[in-house]
């Protein structure tokens, strides 16, 4: 089992910036997959960022150039910096580890992201 724990989200007027933290505890195999998904509301959930194992990283067209994502391996903790953030980026914003290897993937709770004046 691998249980997840988010933190960082808020409320923050438009143009601000966030920092999303996600640390992932219990049996953490070697290679995984760790990333941010974002569900607003009335909408499916849809990737924001994911970072495999090595130093790549996939982005949503949508955030490309305002989000980067991190991860300290050390720490099994994946980050989201989030910035220029628009009222569209609102949604409750997921952390995800996925274990290919092993087929399994496990979700944070959520952690609520709202970009308003």
């Amino acid at each position: 089992q691998v249980q997840l724990v988010e933190s960082g989200g808020g409320l923050v007027q438009p143009g601000g910036s966030l920092r999303l933290s996600c640390a992932a505890s219990g049996t953490i195999f070697s290679i995984y997959t760790m990333g941010w998904y974002r569900q607003a509301p009335g909408k499916k959930r849809e990737l924001v960022a994911t970072m495999p194992s090595g130093d790549s990283s996939n982005y949503a067209d949508s955030v490309k150039g305002r989000f980067t994502i991190s991860r300290d391996n050390a720490k099994n903790t994946v980050y989201l910096q989030m910035n220029s953030l628009k009222p569209e980026d609102t949604a409750v914003y997921y952390c995800n580890v996925f274990f290919p290897f092993q087929g399994r993937s496990y979700w944070g709770q959520g952690t609520q992201v709202t970009v308003s004046s």
